[in-house]
């Protein structure tokens, strides 16, 4: 059989000729051109992609994590040649598994965009193979390493040039749910809590873990990057962390200085929507009776065995009503509050029910009253 030919060279019968002038056509790409391509293909480890990657982007190894630990292991104890040599072989099986697994259904008019950690070697080795394809590939400018810089280079000045609406109340007000109807009806929001997944509360934490901080910034710069400036953006109040992860600081500082707009419902609907809330939570007895521990340092043994003796019982309503009483209003109070400078600026929205038909309403509302003061 003779010899596969190189990606430069000629022959082979359906393998592409690189030549000067079709490279000339696919340079380096930089972050300004992310949307301009048809798929973010990130050809690093899965563990370097999970613990954070562009939005959007998908998991083809050029080296998996066992493959790179091998390959940098021999890097460093042989030779780079000898690295090199048995890293090319893996990256040449997985890059033709990806393509006959994950790219064969693409059309010639296919627009890639790959990347690494720096733009380097294994970028380069699927760009090169993808392009010789027919498909108009190109390399990340930097790779990864340029792109974290570029997020948190935008994280520190996005916030400024947008208008916040912050949407704050004590616990149960159905903030999160009336950020849900805004979206639904066309408004601009930022929900920290589900990109945090995290509910925000000493009892909020999701049945999925939470990401890595590093991948909730790489989303709030997604988010950020697309809304129009001269709408408003509508989020919830937090605090300064959301379950483990922190946000941003100039996101932060902008929040607390924004407009808000405070949700006053009564106990009895509050109560309401954090049974239907929290449905997740009180299916499993078990989890909630430990969760509740947390606050015996707070509020006693006693206090705490009877809120688990509802939770025997099934009597959430109860349940919810001495958590709101007892520890969230009092907490909400103390640090909620004066952490928003604005927070008592405009009278509350009074909000008479949290039902699903009450809340679209209400979002029908607060979109026609503040797209209109800033149209």
């Amino acid at each position: 059989m003779p010899p596969l030919p190189h990606a430069g060279e000629g022959g082979g019968e359906g393998v592409r000729r690189v030549t000067p002038t079709s490279a000339a056509r696919s340079p380096l790409a930089s972050l300004d051109e992310l949307d301009d391509f048809d798929a973010v293909i990130d050809a690093r480890s899965p563990a370097e992609f999970a613990d954070d990657h562009i939005p959007g982007a998908i998991n083809c190894p050029v080296l998996d994590d066992a493959q790179r630990a091998e390959v940098g292991t021999m890097y460093s104890q042989v030779s780079p040649f000898a690295a090199r040599r048995i890293g090319a072989a893996m990256a040449a099986r997985n890059i033709a598994r990806h393509i006959e697994e994950s790219f064969s259904d693409k059309p010639k008019s296919w627009k890639p965009l790959v990347y690494c950690w720096r733009g380097g070697q294994r970028s380069g080795s699927m760009t090169t193979v993808l392009q010789a394809v027919g498909w108009s590939a190109r390399q990340l400018q930097g790779g990864y390493k340029a792109y974290r810089k570029r997020v948190l280079a935008d994280l520190a000045e996005l916030p400024q040039g947008l208008q916040f609406i912050v949407l704050h109340g004590p616990t149960g007000s159905g903030k999160t749910a009336l950020l849900e109807a805004i979206a639904a009806a066309g408004g601009q929001t930022l929900d920290l809590e589900a990109i945090a997944r995290h509910r925000g509360s000493v009892l909020g934490a999701m049945d999925e873990p939470q990401p890595g901080q590093r991948s909730f910034e790489s989303s709030i710069w997604q988010g950020l990057r697309h809304f129009d400036r001269a709408r408003p953006v509508f989020v919830e109040s937090e605090s300064r962390r959301v379950g483990r992860l922190t946000i941003p600081e100039a996101l932060f500082e902008a929040l607390t200085g924004a407009r808000c707009l405070r949700i006053a419902a009564p106990v009895a609907a509050r109560v309401a929507h954090l049974v239907e809330e929290y449905a997740d939570l009180t299916g499993r007895a078990d989890a909630l009776r430990a969760r509740l521990e947390f606050f015996v340092p707070l509020h006693g043994h006693k206090t705490v065995a009877q809120w688990q003796g509802w939770v025997d019982e099934a009597n959430w309503p109860a349940l919810a009503e001495a958590l709101i009483r007892t520890h969230y209003d009092p907490a909400y109070g103390r640090g909620g509050t004066p952490l928003y400078r604005r927070a008592f600026d405009e009278d509350a929205w009074e909000v008479p029910s949290l039902d699903r038909v009450e809340r679209e309403r209400i979002a029908r509302a607060i979109l026609h009253r503040f797209e209109e003061t800033h149209a």
